[in-house]
């Protein structure tokens, strides 16, 4: 099975025009696809599945990194900026991925229809692990691939391969974790609903008080599960999301430093430089420099709004 998926996301890759990621046909569903090592690129992670098919990859969130090979996938259950690279790869055996966006209406539906659902669990858990990827849920990743090649049975096939995804997601060893995505009323659905108002006004001040109120805790509670969560402070998150959203308004070339350090809510040019090269490695103007060299393969990622 390996090795078929290796062949399938590999000629799929070959086929397309521009870089990796390969948006495709099917929504929800990308390819993964570089033919050397590269340099870590900051990014928003997406709720998803990440399965590594070939290479190797690891990710920073906050303090936390993880590493993941073949046979494993990245689970995502929360928004998070992070750091990632891939770590093994060549021109003859380059890595390869497949990510599958997480359909929460879905995860809740087959939830409610399972006969013993997982407990959620009164604690949080961590928002992204890694977890060994085979069996019935590689079969299915396996078959979403192959639709690729029938688009016309797209619309009729991937709803049901992906309420399946949800189904050995629920009632695999991480199951609990998982269905705390789908729960209505837990702890880590109200700190999610508290992350979504703050990526939403991440350039105003933040008040972890407000902050906390969305999340119907006290802030010294919330505080705490925010980085069980997310393995950052929400002061760190916002700063992250200000940051990309910074990097990406001048590497567009719509705005200058300081214009975009004021855009995204500092008040102070010279503290946004300097967390700038901080977070990125170089000053704001060199780093933008070192980009646009690097384009397309180093593009980042803008900041997801709500909706989006």
């Amino acid at each position: 099975m390996a090795d078929t998926l290796i062949e399938l996301v590999k000629r799929y890759t070959d086929t397309q025009p521009g870089a990796s990621p390969f948006r495709t046909a099917m929504p929800g569903l990308t390819l993964l696809r570089a033919d050397q090592e590269r340099h870590p690129v900051h990014l928003i992670y997406k709720p998803a599945l990440c399965v590594v098919v070939q290479g190797a990859k690891w990710s920073t969130f906050g303090g936390r990194r993880l590493e993941y090979g073949p046979g494993q996938a990245l689970v995502v259950s929360v928004e998070m900026p992070a750091l990632s690279r891939v770590v093994k790869a060549s021109p003859t055996e380059p890595y390869l991925g497949v990510v599958v966006e997480f359909d929460l209406a879905l995860l809740r539906e087959v939830m409610t229809s399972l006969e013993t659902p997982p407990p959620g669990g009164g604690d949080i858990g961590q928002g992204v692990f890694v977890s060994d990827f085979g069996g019935p849920l590689a079969d299915c990743v396996l078959r979403m691939v192959r639709l690729l090649a029938t688009p016309h049975a797209i619309a009729m096939v991937a709803p049901l391969i992906q309420r399946e995804i949800s189904y050995w997601l629920l009632t695999g060893p991480h199951g609990g974790d998982v269905a705390q995505l789908a729960l209505a009323n837990n702890p880590m659905k109200r700190v999610l609903d508290a992350i979504h108002t703050l990526r939403g006004q991440f350039a105003e001040p933040v008040s972890i008080e407000h902050l906390a109120s969305v999340a119907q805790m006290s802030p010294s509670a919330f505080h705490r599960q925010f980085k069980a969560l997310t393995a950052m402070t929400p002061l760190q998150y916002q700063k992250q999301l200000r940051l990309l959203e910074a990097r990406n308004l001048m590497v567009s070339g719509a705005v200058n430093a300081e214009t975009a350090a004021y855009r995204v809510g500092y008040e102070s040019p010279s503290q946004f430089s300097r967390e700038y090269a901080r977070l990125f490695g170089a000053p704001p103007k060199r780093d933008i420099e070192l980009l646009k060299e690097a384009l397309p393969q180093s593009v980042p990622q803008s900041v997801p709004r709500p909706g989006m």
